[in-house]
């Protein structure tokens, strides 16, 4: 069983290495010809970003990622420095027209934008021509290593149950240098994805058959993380069956999770473009899907028809009225844990760092402020967006709408859910971003914790103290000090994920759906002749 497991993580370990490496491999070029009709294509009248891009990306040298990434920027800032110069200059001697006329040079959006753009279209070389194999290389070789690895577990772990020692004694589960290894390359990862997109352009040409063959275009940087995403999600949902499959309620909230990211998150939206309309992810709630009020948003469904206008009433219907109801009936664990992909990969690949959530009061104290300002922050974003949207103005009560957009957009949608929410599983636990980030998470919460049939319900008589439940507790709940004193746990911060049902070996815990009547109030712990334990400590 060792050889199987040493293979896999062999296999494992070469697939990351080479996936990583074909960032460093190929060369990019641009011959004057395809300069000139990606300016075509891109409308740019410029001579001064055609010469400063003929500069930069028409040369005999063989350009590194990096180095021709860094050519394009520079231009691109020449050309717009160029043109700011010149709209300043005309501003002061307050010549209108002239000034109005240098705004259709300039070009709009980021740097990495334009030089992510064309390096998909310069790129040459191995990993460009030879896309199946290099994919057989990392993704399948990746996957086969990692199934390997976790196969054995099946005859190793011996009799189902799950018990909590060893997570501690392991450098991979005890913050040791493994964690810190991963912590490091997820970061990193991050860090690229959304702030240096054109350094993994590679990465997109080993996905382009398979972004072709389902949208009908060349596959994103953003193609490559929903792949991948999903393709993690899977592999460690096989773990996930091993390690809790005793468990009925983890095999079927796994296949859920699995279910909505791949067919809901990835493969509708991608079939939606296809088919000419707006790729849209039908399970993201507002304000999660903190975009879906922005202005380009609204105009492209406006514009799409139909199908637009239904995805326009669906994503107010389902925030509005279905995310509530469901609370109501099922608590906010049929989105958090059944449901969303943010939850999904939480579940799956965060699951060997579960233990390490705060569970200290300090910890719910900061929880509490940062996951209700973060709501405040979307809601407020959100009025200003509509108010100018409606209003044609760009600011209302002196909020500027493009730069809170662009301040949450930076600040929550790319750092906290990203680089923080996932890059630091294995330091702070695999709930970081839904413990103190998510939107729909607190305004889920507020529902669940005031106007739910939900509670976990415990029987503090049977209760040995093992500490399972607790250790864990991805969201910081120190679930033994409740199941001690028998109380319901209707903390606002539970997803209903249920592992610490799975883990307590006496089954002191329970998920259950019941009459509102009852459910916040501590349920007495009675021992021999109807003692009442509680009522007993109470009066001392």
């Amino acid at each position: 069983m060792k050889a199987i497991k040493h293979t896999g993580f062999v296999l494992f370990l070469v697939a990351l290495t080479i996936f990583t490496g074909s960032l460093f491999t190929g060369s990019f070029q641009l011959s004057k010809s395809e300069l000139d009709a990606f300016l075509k294509e891109k409308n740019y009248k410029s001579t001064v970003i055609r010469g400063a891009l003929e500069d930069a990306v028409i040369t005999d040298k063989k350009l590194t990622i990096f180095k021709f990434s860094a050519r394009v920027r520079k231009a691109y800032e020449k050309s717009n420095s160029y043109y700011d110069a010149l709209i300043t200059k005309y501003n002061a001697a307050k010549n209108w027209d002239k000034k109005g006329e240098q705004y259709q040079y300039k070009i709009y959006g980021k740097p990495h934008t334009l030089s992510y753009t064309l390096a998909k279209k310069a790129g040459r070389g191995f990993v460009k021509e030879n896309a199946s194999l290099i994919w057989f290389l990392t993704f399948g070789f990746g996957m086969i290593g990692a199934l390997l690895f976790m196969l054995p577990n099946l005859i190793l772990l011996g009799k189902p149950g799950i018990k909590n020692n060893h997570i501690y004694h392991n450098s991979a589960t005890n913050r040791g240098f493994v964690a810190w290894l991963v912590l490091i390359y997820l970061v990193a990862f991050y860090l690229l994805l959304y702030f240096k997109p054109d350094y993994v352009v590679n990465w997109t040409y080993i996905l382009d058959p398979i972004s072709n063959f389902l949208n009908g275009g060349d596959a994103s940087q953003w193609f490559v993380y929903g792949f991948l995403y999903c393709t993690i999600m899977v592999t460690m949902g096989v773990r996930m069956y091993i390690k809790y499959r005793h468990n009925k309620y983890q095999i079927i909230r796994t296949t859920s999770v699995l279910f909505f990211q791949i067919v809901f998150a990835f493969l509708i939206p991608e079939i939606m473009t296809s088919l000419n309309m707006p790729g849209y992810d039908f399970k993201n709630a507002f304000p999660l899907d903190y975009d879906f009020f922005f202005e380009w948003n609204l105009d492209t469904l406006t514009s799409s028809g139909k199908i637009g206008l239904f995805i326009l009433i669906w994503g107010i219907v389902l925030t509005l009225i279905i995310v509530p109801v469901m609370v109501y009936f099922f608590g906010k664990r049929w989105y958090c844990s059944w449901v969303c992909g943010c939850g999904g990969l939480a579940e799956t690949l965060g699951d060997p760092y579960r233990q390490h959530s705060n569970k200290s009061v300090n910890a719910w104290k900061l929880e509490r402020w940062l996951i209700h300002s973060v709501l405040v922050f979307s809601l407020v974003m959100t009025v200003v967006t509509l108010y100018c949207y409606f209003s044609g103005t760009t600011s209302f009560i002196g909020i500027n709408s493009q730069w809170i957009k662009d301040t949450y957009s930076f600040l929550i949608g790319a750092w906290f859910a990203g680089v923080i929410g996932t890059g630091f599983y294995p330091i702070f636990g695999n709930r970081v971003w839904c413990r103190f980030g998510c939107p729909l998470a607190a305004y889920l919460g507020l529902v669940q914790r005031f106007k739910s049939r939900f509670r976990i319900t415990t029987n503090g008589g049977q209760c040995i103290s093992c500490g399972n439940c607790s250790t864990y507790c991805e969201q910081g709940i120190d679930v033994r000090a409740y199941a001690q004193k028998g109380e319901n746990i209707v903390r606002s911060s539970c997803v209903g994920c249920g592992i610490c049902s799975a883990v307590c070996p006496r089954g002191v815990l329970k998920l259950e759906n019941g009459p509102e009547e009852g459910r916040i109030n501590p349920t007495e712990i009675l021992l021999g002749n109807d003692v009442d334990l509680m009522n007993f400590v109470n009066k001392k």
